[in-house]
C-alpha cells in the first residue's frame, strides 16, 4: 500500500505518461483537458447557436472519460489516499508569500488568502477569479489548446506551435509569479 501513499519516481510518471500518448497516437487522437468544454457545450446544444460548437461530438466523447477520472481521481485522493503527512512548501516560498501578507498554507496546497470560500466572496476575490477564469478560457483557445493539451500532446507529437505555446505559459506563469501575485497583495 506504500507505493499508492508515497511519491513515485518522475521517470515513473513519465514513462506512463509517454506509454499512454503512443497509444494516443497510434489510435489518432490527441490530449487535451480545454477541447472536453467544446465538447460539452456542443452535446448541450451550444452549435444551433455558434459555429464553434459545430462538430460530432460523438466522436469526442471518449476524452471526456478523461474528466470523469480526474474527478473521481482527486475525490479518492483526497478522501482514502492521505497518509497523514503535511505538503512541504519549501520555506523561501512561505517567506515570499509573508511579504505578500499571505499566511503560510498550513499544510494545504495553497493558502486561504488565495483559494478560499471566505476570499472568494469578496470584490477582490471574486474579481481576481473571474478575471483569471477569462483569461485561460480565452488564452486556451486563442492558443489552440491548453497546457496539458499542448505540454503532453502536442510536444509529444513535436509540434512546433506546442512548443512555442509551452515557452509562452512558462513565461506567463514566471511574470505572474514575480510581478502581477505582487501587485494584487
Amino acid at each position: 500500500m506504500e507505493i499508492i501513499y508515497g511519491t513515485w519516481h518522475w521517470a515513473i510518471s513519465g514513462l506512463l505518461i509517454g506509454l499512454i500518448m503512443l497509444l494516443l497516437i497510434y489510435f489518432g487522437k490527441s490530449f487535451g483537458m480545454s477541447s472536453n468544454l467544446r465538447t460539452m457545450c456542443s452535446m448541450a446544444g451550444a452549435n444551433k447557436h455558434c459555429s464553434f460548437f459545430d462538430l460530432d461530438w460523438k466522436e469526442q466523447k471518449w476524452s471526456l472519460a478523461i474528466v470523469v477520472g480526474a474527478i473521481l481521481g482527486g475525490f479518492v485522493a483526497y478522501h482514502f489516499l492521505q497518509n497523514g503527512t503535511e505538503v512541504a512548501i519549501n520555506p523561501t516560498t512561505i517567506e515570499k508569500l509573508a511579504a505578500m501578507n499571505i499566511d503560510a498554507p498550513n499544510g494545504k496546497l495553497v493558502p486561504d488568502a488565495l483559494f478560499s470560500i471566505e476570499t472568494m466572496m469578496t470584490f477582490k476575490g471574486f474579481s481576481i477569479l473571474l478575471l483569471g477564469g477569462l483569461l485561460i478560457g480565452f488564452g486556451s483557445r486563442y492558443a489552440g489548446g491548453c497546457t496539458s493539451g499542448h505540454a503532453i500532446s502536442g510536444m509529444s507529437n513535436l509540434q512546433l506551435p506546442s512548443l512555442i505555446a509551452v515557452i509562452g505559459f512558462f513565461i506567463g506563469g514566471l511574470i505572474m509569479a514575480h510581478l502581477i501575485l505582487p501587485l494584487l497583495f
